[in-house]
């Protein structure tokens, strides 16, 4: 059965790979910011569900599909992707006051048999006070741009301001292993 992964996103094709699946890229092309929520939870299950859905009307054939979203929560308060420079800025010279939390929601679908699942997964980061400096090199370089809360921390110039995560690298890379490895047995049985 062909395997859909629906993001464009550079770093769930990095996981899906190195999960060793052989997929497909198929752009759900959906508008995120008319799916709101306050709830974090709510917010990344509704928007990967609603991904996956606008799948389902692109594709003819049977397929596995893999939708997936991010947010980050800081305080209470989600943040998406950051829209500006000053946004960018905003939250990376926030993190240092308290830990945020990376949430995921993964959906899993089965066209061929209707089963579909879903299940979130939450990682911990704690991070020393960035640097202004630090900030705008990040900025600069522009990659922060495609990442929830403008939280890139595998990038060389984030790693040194990392004090302790409590959960995986590929969670935070937006696609969770275990989680997505779970969901597929579950639609595929």
């Amino acid at each position: 059965m062909k395997v859909i992964l629906g993001s464009s996103s550079k770093f769930r094709q990095q996981v899906m790979q190195d999960l060793g699946y052989d997929f497909e890229i198929v752009s759900p092309d959906i508008d995120e910011k008319s799916i709101r929520d306050n709830n974090p939870e709510k917010i990344v299950t509704k928007l990967a569900h609603a991904k996956a859905e606008a799948i389902i009307k692109k594709i003819k054939e049977p397929a596995l599909i893999i939708t997936a979203d991010q947010v980050i929560s800081f305080k209470g308060k989600i943040r998406e992707k950051p829209t500006s420079n000053e946004e960018a800025f905003e939250f990376l010279s926030s993190y240092g006051e308290e830990p945020s939390e990376t949430v995921n929601s993964v959906v899993a679908t089965n066209t061929e048999n209707g089963k579909q699942v879903s299940g979130i997964d939450i990682v911990k980061v704690y991070l020393h006070p960035i640097p202004q400096d630090v900030i705008n090199k990040l900025i600069e370089q522009g990659i922060i741009f495609h990442c929830a809360g403008a939280l890139r921390l595998e990038d060389p110039l984030m790693k040194a301001f990392i004090q302790k995560i409590d959960g995986t690298e590929d969670s935070l890379m937006g696609l969770p292993k275990t989680l997505v490895k779970n969901l597929i047995k579950q639609v595929i049985s």
